[in-house]
């Protein structure tokens, strides 16, 4: 038998219900290939972004920068001939001299109907049903939010110098070394609809992506981190295939656990997915294992990323390994 059902035919995915937390490149890896191997999946996405085209839509409009939320609806689009062309179209970017310049059409999509239906839910509902989307899409919190970095070394003159540096582009990059992560406001109101989805999962997933920035603020808006620690969902944390200059500069695997749990002491992990080369050094696969057996976690090794050499997860791999794990269980 198979392990990936094809969508392609109209046939429903049969898997469990899943959860994917992020943002960015990262969610999109993710978000492809948990397509594949959940029967219902939820991807929460996080809401601080405010650089090109989201950014300024959230300047002008006030709204939740749409994103992020855009490439994730961009995933679940199918394999399909319709899945195709319209994941394309909502990624597509205007290139002019004009005012539309850098602006992409899925994000004046979304803005367009949450002005219309005043419901930022609704709205990203109706552009998942028009793309034919193999899952759902939710904002982390109801409110656009700041990420605020404590970072060490932005000014090469002062490397041990600890500065605060505030937004997300200005987070992701800085020439210093990221330490730690805050959000503005400090306590935002979660997605009631993230909450829901979360406490009725049957797993949880977070990463890959930009950890100060995509993932580990999840963990810091308060009712959804305690949903997170408190769900009866199993928890498994996928890791980068390699460092992000200025965020995770020098990151070895057992690094980017260490990190989250110092943002979210409470919370336990059923595994850890990491690709093979990432730990092909003895002493790194240790002290991961070390890491991850201080959430709880075993340690899944497997062919995660792309044949093509790039920084990128295969997302036929990556459901491949998601599947046999949600089987396993």
């Amino acid at each position: 038998m198979t392990p990936l059902d094809s969508q392609s035919d109209g046939t429903p995915v049969k898997g469990p219900r899943v959860v994917a937390l992020g943002g960015g490149h990262g969610l999109f890896a993710s978000l492809s290939a948990l397509r594949r191997v959940s029967g219902e999946l939820s991807a929460v996405v996080t809401v601080a972004d405010d650089g090109g085209s989201s950014g300024r839509l959230r300047g002008e409009f006030g709204v939740l920068p749409p994103g992020d939320l855009r490439m994730a609806l961009a995933a679940l689009c199918g394999d399909d001939e319709w899945g195709h062309v319209w994941s394309e179209v909502i990624q597509h970017r205007f290139h002019s001299d004009g005012e539309l310049d850098g602006h992409a059409v899925g994000n004046l999509l979304i803005a367009a109907l949450w002005q219309l239906l005043d419901d930022s839910v609704a709205g990203l509902d109706w552009v998942g049903r028009l793309l034919g989307a193999h899952g759902r899409v939710l904002p982390m919190a109801s409110i656009p939010l700041d990420i605020v970095a404590e970072v060490q070394g932005a000014d090469p003159e002062h490397p041990d110098e600890v500065t605060t540096v505030r937004g997300q582009v200005a987070c992701a990059s800085t020439r210093g070394r990221v330490r730690s992560i805050s959000l503005v406001p400090p306590e935002p109101p979660a997605s009631p609809h993230a909450l829901k989805a979360v406490r009725e999962a049957e797993w949880v997933v977070l990463g890959p992506g930009s950890w100060f920035t995509s993932v580990l603020p999840h963990l810091q808006v308060p009712e959804l981190a305690r949903a997170i620690a408190r769900t009866s969902a199993r928890r498994v944390v996928v890791l980068n295939l390699s460092p992000q200059r200025g965020e995770t500069d020098g990151f070895a695997g057992h690094d980017y656990l260490e990190v989250l749990g110092a943002h979210a002491p409470e919370l336990a992990l059923d595994a850890v997915l990491c690709d093979t080369r990432s730990v092909a050094d003895r002493e790194e696969r240790r002290q991961l294992e070390k890491a991850a057996a201080k959430f709880g976690a075993s340690l899944v090794v497997a062919d995660l990323a792309a044949g093509d050499g790039t920084a990128r997860h295969d997302p036929w791999r990556l459901a491949g390994t998601f599947d046999t794990l949600f089987r396993d269980a």
